[in-house]
């Protein structure tokens, strides 16, 4: 496998993003981005970060604060950058997890390199490619559809807010790339089992009879295509309701998978605990933004990634008979699940302060891995295209 330059805008953007974690002394090992190269359409698509540091920190809360600050001046830099670096990076890391195939197969399968080692990342993307098939990948590919489907995606909750060019367009790129092309990206890894890597990956591979067309049609509009006729936002949006009512008929029923039992608990628990690592930064980035920066939109997301974490620590933490499961608990308490405001951001960060050991805990614990668990049916990567 080779790894795929972004095209120049986001490769400089990526650059500039590791010179000031760097300064700011984060301590990234490597950085990727969510999604495939082909995948962020300048000037519409933001750069959806993931951190690997060489171990836990000492302190995270202290190590958030500097990613929030080396966030901030990166935003800071050009006005565009509200958009492109719209939120802080959405999880943190360890190596030893990545290497330990902890990190989900196919949240990793959609990865590509900023920085850091190529032979690293390219094993662990291989691995993660060629994964057997399990309980993670229903849950997370049916995820991506569960909130977007039937009348769940909103095109009103797509804020225009930080974008500075071409509302219109940008409105037509969130219908082809946050609604169709998500669902598209699952419908496809469900209906092949397989981990494609990107959203470009699936419109290009998947085309069940009959629905070229629609692959077509918003493929030109994510990207605003000279050649894609113009449509109004409402009616692609129409468009695309048709569309996924006809590739959803492609897709199997959940399929009964072989259980890893403890192995899934500690993908599950590694998964949770990667997204929390980072919360802080986000929550400070939030509630104290570079001058002209709207994150209103932003705060009010966090409620669905946050009551996530907490029914993911609460089922983790069973009847609390051991140590660790009485740890996901007292985490899950400290975790808001209602409604999210700058209030909510800033009660929880006080909470989380007083509860810092706890927190600290929760979030550097190598959770040990039962062994002898039997594998799943293999299945077959998605090229790249």
């Amino acid at each position: 496998m080779t790894v795929v330059e972004a095209p120049p805008l986001y490769s400089g953007l990526g650059a500039l993003y590791e010179r000031e974690l760097d300064a700011h002394g984060v301590g990234a090992v490597m950085l990727t981005h969510k999604w495939q190269p082909a995948d962020l359409l300048a000037p519409h698509s933001d750069i959806d970060v993931r951190v690997l540091v060489p171990q836990a920190p000492a302190d995270w809360e202290e190590w958030n604060h500097r990613l929030a600050a080396a966030h901030t001046v990166a935003v800071g830099r050009e006005v565009s950058h509200r958009r492109l670096l719209e939120h802080p990076p959405g999880f943190a890391f360890t190596v030893a997890e990545a290497d330990g195939r902890l990190v989900s197969a196919p949240e990793l399968a959609t990865w590509s390199l900023i920085s850091g080692s190529p032979r690293d990342f390219q094993r662990w993307k291989s691995r993660a490619q060629m994964a057997p098939w399990c309980e993670v990948d229903e849950r997370f590919y049916r995820g991506i559809l569960q909130s977007r489907l039937g009348g769940r995606y909103q095109l009103a909750a797509d804020s225009t807010d930080n974008v500075v060019e071409d509302i219109a367009a940008y409105r037509r790129h969130c219908v082809a790339w946050h609604y169709l092309a998500p669902c598209w990206f699952a419908a496809a890894a469900l209906a092949t089992r397989t981990r494609c890597p990107g959203k470009t990956a699936a419109l290009t591979q998947w085309r069940p009879d009959g629905l070229d067309g629609y692959a077509e049609l918003f493929l030109g509009h994510a990207a605003d295509r000279p050649d894609a006729r113009p449509r109004s936002p409402r009616h692609l949006l129409r468009t695309a309701h048709v569309a996924l009512e006809a590739a959803m008929r492609r897709v199997p029923d959940a399929a009964s998978t072989a259980s890893k039992g403890e192995e899934h608990a500690r993908t599950d628990w590694v998964m949770t605990a990667g997204m929390l690592r980072v919360r802080v930064a986000r929550w400070l980035y939030y509630l104290d933004p570079p001058p002209g920066v709207a994150t209103e939109y932003l705060i009010r997301r966090e409620a669905k990634e946050l009551r996530a974490a907490a029914q993911t620590l609460n089922t983790l933490a069973a009847d609390e008979a051991t140590p660790t499961q009485r740890l996901a608990a007292r985490m899950a308490a400290l975790i808001p699940t209602g409604p999210t405001t700058a209030g909510t951001l800033r009660t929880t960060l006080a909470l989380w302060h007083r509860q810092k050991s706890a927190v600290q805990d929760f979030l550097s614990l190598d959770v040990p891995l039962t062994q002898g668990v039997p594998p799943c049916p293999r299945v077959r990567p998605c090229p790249a295209p």
